[in-house]
C-alpha cells in the first residue's frame, strides 16, 4: 500500500520509515512532486493535522496522512503546544529549547511535560480518521544529547533518565508519541484491508 506522508522533513520521514518498516510504502511530498508549504493556520494539533492532510488529498487524490505534534509543558499551561516548531519565532530548535528552559528557570518541582502527536489519515474515498499518541515525561535542566531533532535534547520520557536525544533511535521509536499514533493508524489500516 502506498501512502503519502505530508512532510519533506528528512528527520521525521526517517523516523516514520523506521517505525512503519515494510508494511507501507511511504511517499514524501517530493516523491509526489509537491513543492512549497502546506498551510497550518489553526490553534490545535487536531485542526492543523486535518488541514495538512486535506490540502494534499484535494490536490493529488491519493491516500495521505499528516501529523502535527507538539510539546506541552504543564508549568507553561500547555505551551509551546501547537506553536512548538516556531516557539521562539522561527524554526530554530536551539532557540526554541532555550526559550522553554528560560521560562522554566527556578522551576524545580513542576517540570512535567508530554509530547503529543495527532495523525490524520484520508483514504482514497476521502474518509478521514484521526489517531493520537502521547508520551509523558519531564523537561531536563539543560540540553543533552545529539540524537533526534526538535526538543529531543530537553525531553526525558517517563521511566528513563536520559533525554530523547541521548537515547538511540531504536529506543526512541519504541516509545515516542509519533510511534504510538502510527501504531493506531497501522491497526486501523490492517482492519480495513
Amino acid at each position: 500500500m502506498k501512502i503519502c506522508f505530508t512532510t519533506n522533513n528528512a528527520h521525521k520521514l526517517q523516523e516514520v520509515k523506521e517505525i512503519l518498516g515494510d508494511s507501507i510504502e511511504l511517499l514524501s511530498l517530493s516523491d509526489i512532486g509537491f513543492e512549497g508549504d502546506i498551510p497550518e493556520t489553526h490553534e490545535t494539533l487536531e485542526e492543523n493535522s486535518l488541514e495538512k492532510a486535506q490540502y494534499i488529498f484535494q490536490k493529488y487524490r491519493i491516500p495521505v496522512f499528516s501529523d502535527d505534534s507538539g510539546l506541552e509543558v504543564v508549568a507553561l499551561n500547555g505551551k509551546p503546544g501547537v506553536h512548538t516548531a516556531h516557539y521562539a519565532g522561527s524554526r530554530d530548535a536551539v532557540a526554541n529549547m532555550s526559550k522553554v528552559l528560560s521560562e522554566l528557570e527556578g522551576q524545580t518541582n513542576n517540570r512535567e511535560a508530554r509530547f503529543r502527536a495527532v495523525i490524520t489519515y484520508i483514504d482514497l474515498e476521502g474518509k478521514e480518521q484521526q489517531f493520537e499518541g502521547i508520551v509523558d515525561g519531564q523537561i531536563a535542566p539543560e540540553m543533552s544529547g545529539a540524537e533526534g531533532f526538535g526538543y529531543d535534547p530537553i525531553f526525558i520520557p517517563l521511566g528513563y533518565e536520559k533525554t530523547f536525544a541521548e537515547l538511540s533511535s531504536e529506543v526512541k521509536n519504541t516509545i515516542s508519541h509519533r510511534k504510538r499514533a502510527l501504531e493506531k493508524l497501522v491497526q486501523f489500516l490492517k482492519s480495513t484491508t
